[in-house]
């Protein structure tokens, strides 16, 4: 759209004028940068340069400064204010000073300075400085848009060599390279720019922490977290609605619900986006009663939830068990806020009746969605299947999941194994083999300083390896003196107990949290992040390490974050094992809340046929 105005613009202005019609195109466009410096260049080679700069120079200016972006409050403000005053006092001096430093700063190519250092120019009868101005831009532009074009297919090392080949860059040059490393899930790449930019003393803007704050976030990594948020209030960049969601997001995702929460407070809460991060914070904490709290505030606050919010909220019951505020919270969103269920909504319901043991519920529901389920719906029915051991509705969802990955085969073939059903999971081997299909290997990292330290099963890459394993022995043998069992089971090969047992010793979060051990001191937490779900040995094995070093040990796998301390878990168990009924009949469960306090979370239970929730726990 925005080059269909670029050819008429630029012949009218060959011609010395600029009709009513195309202005109001012009304004229509947005005044895109390609339009702006072709019109105004066009209008100086035209002859009567000065006048016509004159003519249309006041309109321009304010448009394009209407339409501008400005990410700090003083810089960019500063320096066109600087150019304008040399223009009315004719200092050709202060304007080439003020041009150099727009160079250094990295704001080459904002609209309002690329016109104002025009005109500045033009004043000056300079037009092949000026011409050099937009023939600079220009190139800088389309070495941007290969840059974008590149990262999009995800050739992100093309892109750096592009880049590395760029005579001259900008902060959108190094904000489509930090951007494009993180949507490409390169995080630390994302970091490691980041740092460079900052190096060449190129002033970042509030799409650089953008992109920079969603890459601490995927790391977990706290330190960086508070690093880069340091940096924002240093350099005073105003927080909008973006900015202040991704701070909340990415405190909870960094393990720090509690300043998560208080960044909530702090900021201006006018977005739902705001109320969506700080909902899904909870909802990964397990605080799902927290979490409804909040959504209750929204009203109060004449906010209105949106399809995002109702993700948040019934995510949050799914992690805690709580079916019936689940079934609350779903019928509201149709009900009361005209909110057509979504795929995503249809699949956190069969995730949440999954968990719970209700597959036959949960199955009945994917029958009569009115949309077609996609892959993600039957992966959390097979899911399910494998934790409560439905062979045949397994069965079902595999069929119904048109291209298979390497996680699809790995349930299929665990729920075999788990049932000792030997022939076929080695049928779903052979099956990943001929299909030239790789299961996913478990990562997991933890941040010591400035470093992430990252691990893979078995890891023996490590520069301090053995100084890590002798730790990890060390935490074994004291876990199982506490009573610690293996859980051989898990380890689906028709193998001798002592192979298992081995196999289970080398998890990645194992040699992870051994390393945290080995390098932090003894009062500090210690936070690990990991690819995949934890399994149920490793959940199991640091329950009881945190009570044996009276230390708070915290795990964010895939799905959520794990809180150890004194023994237990703050997901209550309820993750890693079929439901089963309390001695009261419930299928109550019982996490610690914000406070380290152990509470329990209310489950359905019957009473003379009718279920309910119970509550005497």
């Amino acid at each position: 759209m925005e080059f269909a105005v670029f050819p008429r613009v630029t012949v009218f202005a060959k011609l010395g004028r600029l009709p009513d019609p195309i202005e109001e195109e012009f304004h229509l466009q947005c005044l895109t940068c390609h339009v702006e410096r072709s019109l105004r260049l066009q209008l100086q080679r035209s002859g009567d340069g000065a006048n016509k700069f004159g003519f249309f120079g006041k309109s321009l200016h304010s448009l394009s400064h209407h339409y501008s972006f400005t990410p700090t409050p003083t810089d960019p403000a500063l320096l066109h204010r600087v150019l304008e005053r040399s223009r009315v006092s004719s200092d050709f001096r202060t304007a080439t000073k003020a041009h150099a430093k727009v160079v250094v700063l990295g704001y080459a190519t904002y609209p309002s300075l690329v016109a104002s250092l025009i005109s500045t120019y033009a004043h000056f009868h300079q037009p092949h400085i000026a011409l050099h101005v937009f023939s600079n831009v220009f190139r800088l532009f389309n070495m941007n848009l290969v840059i974008e074009s590149l990262m999009k297919g995800g050739h992100c090392d093309i892109a750096k060599r592009v880049f590395g080949k760029m005579p001259v860059r900008d902060v959108v040059t190094w904000n489509t390279m930090i951007g494009g490393y993180v949507k490409n899930l390169r995080f630390f790449d994302g970091l490691s720019f980041f740092r460079r930019m900052l190096s060449a003393n190129v002033e970042p803007d509030g799409f650089t922490f953008a992109s920079v704050i969603t890459a601490c976030a995927r790391l977990g990594a706290l330190c960086n977290a508070k690093w880069v948020h340091g940096l924002m209030v240093e350099k005073r960049v105003e927080l909008n609605y973006i900015l202040s969601a991704a701070l909340v997001d990415m405190y909870a995702k960094c393990g720090r619900i509690d300043v998560s929460k208080q960044v909530f407070e702090d900021v201006a809460r006018d977005h739902v986006s705001v109320w969506n991060a700080m909902i899904k914070g909870l909802a990964i904490h397990g605080l799902a009663l927290d979490a409804t709290v909040v959504f209750s505030r929204m009203e109060m606050e004449h906010v209105l939830p949106d399809a995002v919010t109702f993700i948040g909220i019934l995510t949050a019951c799914s992690h805690c068990g709580l079916v019936e505020e689940g079934h609350k919270y779903f019928d509201m969103m149709q009900n009361r806020f005209w909110i057509q269920p979504q795929l995503e909504h249809y699949g956190t319901m069969v995730d949440l009746l999954g968990r719970a043991g209700l597959l036959e519920e949960a199955y009945a529901m994917i029958k009569v969605m009115p949309v077609e389920p996609d892959v993600v719906i039957w992966r959390a029915l097979l899911s399910a299947c494998r934790t409560h051991r439905k062979k045949e509705l397994g069965e079902v969802a595999i069929a119904n999941i048109s291209r298979l990955e390497s996680g699809d085969f790995v349930m299929l073939s665990n729920m075999y194994c788990s049932l000792k059903n030997w022939d076929s999971a080695e049928r779903v081997r052979q099956m990943m083999k001929m299909g030239g299909v790789r299961k996913n290997c478990g990562k997991s990292w933890i941040e010591l300083g400035d470093s992430i330290h990252r691990f893979n099963a078995a890891d023996q890459s490590h520069a301090e390896k053995e100084a890590i394993y002798r730790v990890l022995e060390g935490l074994i043998q004291r876990a199982k003196l506490e009573g610690f069992i293996p859980l051989t089971d898990l380890v689906l090969m028709d193998v001798s107990e002592e192979e298992k047992e081995e196999n289970l010793a080398f998890h990645s979060e194992k040699l992870a949290l051994a390393y945290g051990v080995l390098k932090s001191s003894p009062v500090t937490k210690i936070m690990i992040s990991k690819n995949l779900r934890i399994c149920q040995d490793c959940h199991n094995w640091i329950k009881i390490v945190s009570k044996i070093l009276n230390r708070e040990i915290i795990v964010r796998d895939r799905i959520r974050f794990h809180q150890f301390e004194g023994g237990f878990c703050s997901c209550g168990d309820y993750c890693q094992k079929s439901t089963r009924r309390t001695p009261n009949g419930c299928y109550c469960k019982f996490a610690m809340n914000e406070e380290g306090h152990k509470v329990a979370v209310p489950g359905r239970k019957k009473e003379k046929g009718i279920s309910t929730i119970c509550y005497s726990c």
